[in-house]
């Protein structure tokens, strides 16, 4: 595999980091994740803007856009993977052992890799941990991905591909990473970006197709408990594009796919055919 490294392109096996860059040491960095198609990577204008605003709130100053996509078609058409998923991924770079950082610039790097193949429905399991709305990374897309790792392996031992947490107050919140929607009496429903939720690309994407759709669409608090009793429920993100739950804690609930996830599946895939930068 091919990977971009600080402004070249090297093989991953001779690829090189330093073991005292920030990222590694402390979890100090931010990155996005792309799905690409036929060799062109979706959405990039609105990634990069979350990537410069996730860099922003951490005092990071990434590589330009112009120089980034550069790269970016470098990684992709060195790798010869034209559907695949790309991720940027930038930190604090070289630092002193501790929290603080080095006053170096940033590392960088880009790298492609094959797409995961997600079922065509979910299994969703909520996780005893919250997250915490009013931390200082909240809805930044940080490197800093412990939780995640830990509540997905929770996941995966009960059977199931994708946990949920609430926040603070139990509310609903998100997957490790992935957005929730769901439909309760008869609108459908996502946390508010307040309930500490990362502001997802393709969940943005999904609300401004509801409205072109005219599907009644709500981001509104919900109790976690919501979801299991939920008419029915989807998640979304870059690669799992809208992917219907059939079961929540073991649960299953009444239609999966429903009729609103079948309508937005229907028109991410015309989206999908005319614009690849929406």
């Amino acid at each position: 595999m091919t990977i971009w490294v600080d402004g070249d392109l090297v093989d991953d096996d001779a690829a090189r980091i330093s073991p005292m860059d920030h990222g590694l040491l402390t979890g100090d960095g931010v990155f996005e994740t792309l799905r690409v198609y036929g060799g062109v990577p979706f959405a990039w204008t609105r990634h990069l803007e979350r990537l410069g605003r996730s860099a922003g709130a951490l005092g990071l100053v990434p590589p330009g856009a112009p120089a980034l996509r550069a790269a970016a078609d470098a990684v992709i058409e060195a790798n010869g993977l034209p559907d695949a998923r790309l991720r940027i991924t930038v930190t604090g770079g070289v630092a002193p052992l501790g929290s603080e950082r080095g006053g170096v610039p940033p590392t960088v790097v880009i790298a492609s890799g094959a797409l995961t193949t997600w079922p065509a429905t979910a299994e969703v399991v909520t996780v005893p941990w919250c997250r915490n709305e009013r931390g200082a990374t909240a809805g930044l897309k940080t490197t800093s991905y412990a939780e995640n790792v830990r509540a997905l392996a929770y996941a995966h031992e009960r059977g199931a591909s994708e946990a949920i947490f609430p926040n603070t107050r139990d509310a609903l919140c998100e997957g490790t990473g992935s957005n929730v929607f769901l439909v309760v009496d008869g609108t459908l429903v996502t946390p508010p970006l307040a309930s500490g939720c990362l502001a997802g690309v393709t969940r943005g994407i999904v609300l401004e197709l509801c409205a072109r759709a005219g599907i009644a669409c709500a981001e509104t608090d919900l109790p976690i408990g919501a979801l299991a009793s939920a008419e029915e429920a989807f998640l979304t993100s870059s690669t799992r594009e809208v992917q219907p739950i059939a079961l929540v804690d073991g649960q299953a609930l009444t239609r999966a796919p429903g009729p609103a996830a079948l309508a937005l599946q229907a028109a991410w895939r015309e989206l999908l055919a005319h614009d690849l930068d929406p």
